[in-house]
């Protein structure tokens, strides 16, 4: 057995990135469009995400810092816009999603460089994937901060504002999975389709 102080310094911070993102799986991707003040759109993946509320309905997602210390694209756009598009990964489009992790420079636009179209989104002036079959259009509630050290996350809140609903994939009630096909993150490369599902009735 292995036991660790974390504010004694004892694992690194990459350390604790591996462990982490490999013991807590499998987690959903946000599939996150914004843009910048000039109106340059932006698209990226991020797997520590879900539900914060339902009413209101507001989205949770973390982007960290990278190794330098430096913001990524969507959360200097959020903070500049107070806007975004929150997508979920899914499997017929994760090719592109793999492509939208690249580290392009800033302004290049992901929709671009992934081969993917745009759809104008109410209630939001960034767009959405014009393919995806789920979207979420946010505003900003909130940006809690942790800290400005290389791997620090910032907790974004992104109030849901409008919809987007492929009608082939809501009856408006249930989800299809078979039409969906959300796909989970694991660690590295590794990810899991939700494909091998199984049933437990919930306790009253």
């Amino acid at each position: 057995m292995s036991e660790y102080l974390i504010d004694e310094g004892a694992l690194s911070a990459g350390t604790l990135y591996r462990l982490m993102s490999g013991a807590i799986c499998p987690r959903p991707i946000a599939w996150v469009a914004t843009c910048d003040a000039d109106g340059r759109s932006n698209l990226a993946p991020f797997s520590f995400f879900n539900v914060a509320s339902v009413n209101p309905p507001v989205l949770a997602f973390s982007p960290l810092l990278d190794g330098e210390g430096r913001a990524k694209d969507t959360l200097n756009n959020i903070e500049a816009t107070g806007e975004c598009v929150v997508h979920v990964g899914s499997e017929d489009l994760i090719e592109a999603l793999n492509a939208t992790s690249a580290s392009l420079a800033p302004g290049e636009d992901e929709f671009v460089h992934a081969g993917l179209d745009k759809a104008a989104m109410p209630g939001v002036r960034v767009p959405r994937i014009a393919t995806a079959p789920i979207a979420f259009g946010c505003t900003r509630y909130d940006v809690i901060r942790f800290g400005d050290q290389p791997l620090a996350g910032s907790l974004v809140l992104a109030r849901v504002v409008s919809l987007y609903v492929d009608e082939h994939i809501w009856d408006g009630r249930h989800v299809d999975m078979e039409v969906l096909k959300p796909t989970g993150r694991l660690a590295g490369n590794d990810y899991l389709r939700a494909t091998d599902r199984f049933v437990i009735e919930r306790p009253r």
